[in-house]
């Protein structure tokens, strides 16, 4: 019962968002359009999911249209140790990447992937395969769940959080998941992304 009144929460928030939020999905995607009119206002990147399963998963474009390129150069700055790259003043966000980065509003576009059901409103973010070739035993519990937009991460620190803790917030939400869980950490999510100092 909890995955199927999970499955029809997913559903019912994300085309209510769709809906209230169709003005702010317009004048964004106008503005990264202004931006660079060469480039794609939506940027799609392979990850992960449950059982090990790859999808895609899209995210309004905040970087340059060869970020990937310049990733491997900047490898060695990441701010967080582990098997991921976050960087707090990386050169390769634009104008605009840096304000819907800050509010989390790059975000948007996964709703369609919620819809889809590659992903859920709540569970541990999705890696990349790169990311997931250098997991351990433990950390591949990670994806026995469906991923989500939010979970413990996102409202503890978000990327303040080294990676091992990560882990543990992801496996201490697979632990204890109901639907109350779900229900909190979307009201919390609300009020800590938008203007996260930790967001970026």
């Amino acid at each position: 019962m909890y995955l199927i009144s999970k499955r029809a929460t997913d559903l019912f928030i994300s085309i209510l968002a769709l809906i209230i939020l169709s003005p702010l999905i317009f004048i964004v995607s106008i503005l990264i359009k202004l931006d660079d009119r060469t480039a794609p206002i939506l940027f799609k990147q392979l990850r992960v999911g449950k059982d090990g399963t790859e999808f895609y998963m899209y995210k309004y474009r905040s970087m340059v249209l060869n970020a990937e390129d310049l990733k491997e150069q900047l490898i060695e700055l990441s701010d967080v140790k582990g098997p991921v790259f976050k960087m707090k003043d990386d050169p390769r966000i634009t104008k605009i990447g840096k304000f819907i980065r800050k509010t989390s509003i790059d975000e948007l576009p996964q709703i369609i992937n919620v819809i889809k059901g590659e992903m859920s409103l709540v569970g541990p973010r999705p890696p990349l395969p790169s990311e997931v070739a250098c997991y351990t035993t433990y950390e591949l519990q990670r994806l026995s769940v469906t991923p989500g937009l939010t979970c413990y991460w996102q409202v503890n620190g978000r990327n303040s959080i080294e990676f091992h803790d990560w882990v543990e917030l992801d496996l201490k939400y697979i632990r204890e998941r109901n639907y109350m869980v779900d229900l909190i950490l979307i009201f919390k999510t609300v009020f800590v992304l938008f203007g996260s100092k930790n967001a970026f």
